[in-house]
């Protein structure tokens, strides 16, 4: 049954723009009224793809009025939804592609052109999940360190013990050494730490120096290792249309996503419409920040997707996160992202969509709104969506968005009432639930003295201090007797002399850390530096300061926008890349500093802007230890004291006396963000753009057939043609009877995906690894099922391996079965294997909630290709079962209140049935055994669509005979 033209319904729809006489669009607003303006934002962009893909067959009329009725029907009914594109990650691509290459393989047998075999959407597969540290020169990085430092302890060195190449710095004269491409810098003790897509820079010129001989090395491996994965890659990027691979080393898939890959609005034969995406990639969440619908899907999904078919979804409530109010003048774009998850997470917004709007929206930065959206598993939420608006444009054109796209999409977005206005409330949403988020309820804090869970707001920080010192000793207590709580000891350093007291900065250390590494933060440390150099202020030389940054681009950042030289005149140098001062790695205080703190036994500060301050871990004799933001860190360092009140106390005055306050040189989110936008993001995404775009030199070399259909290795291990095609005719065939069928499995309550699907290791007793073994593999040659997800033979021998399984024949959990006509108790793929070669159809036996867990493409796969014609099971995962049918195994459900035991069935029996010429939604069938008993079951199909599917044989076949 082939598909109408989509969008035919609804063509008294479509308009021409109106800056543009070729540019066409559906104008859904038209539809719908003033239902459409109370629509939230996101579900309007579900509307605006089933108007436009409505061909009454796979979208119906019907499903665009269930969207258009949200408010009734949200929560009641399942929609399709055909996104613009699809996103992959190669180890879920990669059966993805297998598939399209068979299909071409089946359509060519069929008498059809194998040319013709395309994904029916922009396909974007990113090779990311390969890369394997093989190589590492930094043990020390990833070893714990107990706070002494001591780099011989730490761990060994690569297996090749391969020493890094000093490389001269360009001629410059005041360098301190030789730049090295490994240890970075004379005072940091270690090497560094490459992050991905970052330049390694020399830390005192700033100079790009070539890569680290282990990322070359580690490429070297990947590209052995993954040689036959990637060649096909790459030939599936030649041959296919609408497909596109991103070269490995390039980036991780949801970066490439966001910094590469949006669109926002496509413009696909002059026809606009939203951007939206489906992918295998659990960040896919993270372009909601952009205002791009969409979420992570499982393999199977979204290869339907690419075969032409819809992905299904249960109308969602939608809840409505109003931000208002303006955020503390001190809080840090963390404090903004972490309060707002943290208020998420208690308020329950699992399995809704979240909808962001309200005044205080227009105060989030794109990386703000990005990291919001990515922490969606944080607090459950499908997906978290931010509407477009002039802070999106804004940050469109600092990314070099072409201009003349960026204003026939601000006018098409207009047009159809998807962009958010924050002076325009005229048109405002309706939502399931509004929850509000007033950012002057988020504060800025520290946390210490001595535990990081102890968090302190900003505000309260000179009287928890103090009463720290009251307190007895203990994780807030020093017992200090309130006698001594203001002794001061002098000391004389560098010819001037200065007095030490309770609560004095000792160390001050700027760390881009894992809790650091959002440029706002680091740039807000620069700017506030610049405007205390230029009020006059300093930091006292004897606090030990130092900044270490994670990557070479946290240095390029802050040397482009010109703060740098204000964070070294406070004498906030780089020492180096890496774990330095939170591991306590601190260069030695001063004899002078040492003297007096034990003369007074005062209780000294370190403030950092790491992620841990247990007591004495940075240095022994400093026992109040404080986490902070790296602007904190440097107000700080410049009060040289904890004990003060930043709202009523100076941090010092200017070379005229005035006082200067921190509020006074406290940068505001404006010029943070101005910065971040001109300084961080275009270099940024013209270096992604370029590396995506340009490859490495191993991909541009590395050859690949020029063929049609692929050429096939018969003695590959990990690319295999599989047989789901083997049996395909040109015209699908009435559907067969069931007759005699042998249980495969009988199943209790709640088998997962996980119980079937391939996963992990393969174990070396396993019917895949006998596989691997007689094809010469050793077990460390194994890999994992994941690795091996384009060879069927190892996914089916994997199919029903896990080891927690439990088959009622065994009574026991283990990946075990009893193959009936020889009373022999077999590993389930061997079973299975003597029932096709006899000849004997399989049906799976199970309880309530079968095939629950995440969505995973061969719990359906693996099982077809052993063997199994139907499932008959108390209940199904809906998910699942669409699964089933979409590869061709009938889904049987007992009728309500009966079950195996009540009907008296062993599993021993064999059981046939026949299904009608007219198979129709929710028909009841009989199913008769061979004891002679004969009860009736339920076919769990739900409308025509998954008929139509089922009697093509699955999804693969009702495709490969469109394409014949």
């Amino acid at each position: 049954m082939d598909a109408p033209s989509a969008g035919y319904a609804f063509e008294y729809l479509i308009e021409t723009l109106n800056d543009s006489s070729h540019k066409k669009f559906f104008n859904v607003p038209r539809l719908g009224g003033t239902k459409y303006d109370v629509l939230p934002y996101s579900i309007r962009v579900l509307l605006e793809a089933a108007v436009r893909n409505c061909d009454g067959f796979l979208m119906k009329r019907e499903d665009v009025m269930n969207i258009l009725d949200w408010k009734t029907k949200q929560s009641n009914v399942e929609v399709p939804f055909f996104p613009a594109r699809v996103l992959l990650q190669d180890f879920t691509g990669i059966p993805a592609m297998v598939d399209f290459a068979a299909m071409r393989e089946a359509v060519k047998t069929l008498g059809g052109d194998p040319k013709k075999v395309h994904p029916a959407c922009p396909t974007d597969l990113t090779v990311d999940h390969s890369l394997q540290i093989d190589f590492n020169k930094c043990a020390i990085q990833n070893a714990p360190n107990p706070g002494g430092g001591d780099l011989q302890k730490a761990g060994k060195l690569s297996p090749l013990r391969v020493q890094p190449k000093k490389l001269p710095c360009r001629g410059q004269t005041t360098c301190r050494g030789s730049c090295d491409s490994g240890e970075l810098g004379r005072n940091s003790g270690r090497f560094s730490s490459q992050i991905e897509n970052t330049p390694i820079l020399c830390p005192f010129h700033l100079q790009p120096v070539p890569e680290p001989e282990t990322v070359l090395k580690n490429q070297e491996v990947e590209f052995g290792r993954n040689r036959e994965r990637l060649q096909f890659f790459k030939w599936s990027s030649r041959v296919f249309k609408n497909v596109a691979v991103i070269p490995p080393g390039t980036g991780m898939a949801h970066q490439v996503n966001l910094e590469y890959l949006s669109r926002v609005v496509f413009e696909e034969k002059d026809l606009l419409f939203p951007d939206s995406v489906v992918g295998t990639d659990s960040h896919i969440t993270m372009v909601n920040g952009l205002g791009i619908l969409g979420w992570g899907v499982g393999g199977i999904e979204t290869e339907a997707v690419m075969l032409g078919l819809p992905a299904s979804l249960t109308l969602p409530e939608v809840v409505g996160c109003e931000l208002t109010g303006s955020s503390n003048p001190f809080v840090t774009s963390i404090d903004v992202v972490l309060g707002i998850t943290k208020h998420l997470r208690q308020v329950g917004v699992a399995g809704k969509f979240v909808e962001f709007f309200g005044s205080g929206v227009s105060q989030l930065s794109i990386v703000d709104r990005t990291t919001i959206a990515n922490m969606c598993p944080e607090y459950g939420a499908i997906l978290s969506f931010f509407p477009v608006d002039n802070v999106t444009l804004k940050h469109l054109e600092h990314t070099g968005f072409d201009k003349a796209k960026l204003k026939s999409m601000e006018t098409y977005l207009k047009a159809v009432k998807l962009f958010r206005n924050d002076q325009d409330n005229s048109g405002e949403p309706e939502y399931s639930q509004v929850i509000q988020i007033t950012l002057n309820s988020i504060v800025p804090s520290v946390s210490g003295p001595k535990r990081p869970q102890d968090r302190v707001a900003l505000t309260d920080m000179k009287s928890d201090f103090q009463a720290c010192l009251n307190e007895k000793v203990g994780f807030k207590g020093f017992q200090i007797a309130a006698e001594k709580q203001n002794d001061t000891v002098s000391i004389h350093y560098e010819g001037s002399e200065y007095k030490l007291s309770h609560g004095s900065v000792v160390i001050a250390a700027v760390i881009s850390c894992t809790n650091n590494c959002n440029p706002s933060v680091m740039l807000a440390a620069g700017l506030l530096a610049k405007k205390a150099v230029e009020a006059g202020l300093h930091v006292k030389p004897y606090i030990r300061t130092s900044l270490s940054p994670g990557s070479g681009m946290v240095t390029h950042y802050l040397s482009s926008s010109g703060v740098l030289p204000y964070l070294s005149k406070l004498g906030f140098e780089i020492v180096g890349y890496g774990c330095s001062t939170c591991v306590g790695n601190t260069a030695p205080l001063s004899e002078a500093v040492l003297n007096a703190v034990k003369q007074g036994d005062l209780v000294t500060c370190g403030v950092l802007s790491g992620n841990k301050n247990f007591e004495g871990r940075l240095c022994d004799c400093v026992r109040a230890n404080y986490l902070a933001s790296p602007p904190l860190v440097v107000a700080y360092a410049i009060a040289g004291t904890v004990n003060i009140d930043f709202q009523t106390e100076p941090l010092g005055t200017d070379p005229t006396g005035r006082n200067i306050y921190l509020h006074d040189i406290w940068p505001s989110q404006e010029e943070v963000h101005q910065i971040e936008e001109e300084h961080v993001v275009l270099s940024m995404f013209k270096a992604l753009k370029e590396k995506t775009e340009m490859g490495n030199k191993r991909w541009n070399s590395l050859e690949v057939p020029d063929s049609v259909l692929f050429p096939w290795d018969l003695k590959s291990t990990y690319i295999r043609c599989p047989s789901f095609f083997d049996k395909l005719t040109k015209e699908p065939v009435a559907l067969q009877p069931i007759e005699n069928a042998h249980v495969l499995l009988y199943l209790g309550d709640s088998v997962t995906t996980d119980h079937i699907s391939p996963a992990g290791s393969i174990a070396r007793s396993s019917p895949a690894a006998k596989y691997l073994t007689n094809r010469g593999l050793t077990p460390r040659e194994f890999n994992s099922y994941g690795a091996r997800r384009g060879n069927d033979a190892v996914m089916t021998r994997g199919t029903f391996a896990n080891i927690k399984l439990f088959n009622k024949f065994i009574g026991k959990p283990a990946p075990k079965t009893v193959h009936f006509p020889s009373g022999q108790t077999l590993d389930v793929f061997e079973a299975a294997e003597l029932y096709q070669k006899e000849g004997i159809p399989l049906i799976i036996l199970a309880g309530k909630k079968y095939g629950s867990g995440n969505s995973r493409d061969w719990a359906a796969k693996g099982p077809y290709l052993l063997g199994v014609k139907a499932v008959l099971a108390e209940s199904y995962e809906k998910i699942h079962k669409d699964h089933l049918i979409g590869i061709g195994i009938a889904p049987l459900q007992f009728l309500p209140g009966e079950n195996a035991d009540s009907l008296g069935l062993s599993g021993r029996e064999t059981f046939s049935l026949t299904f009608p010429e007219e198979l129709s939604p929710g028909v009841t069938l009989n199913i008769k055994t061979s004891t002679g008993k004969v009860f009736s079951v339920i076919a769990s199909f739900e409308n025509d669509v998954e008929i139509t599917l089922f009697k093509h044989g699955g999804l693969l076949n009702f495709v490969a005979r469109k394409f014949s």
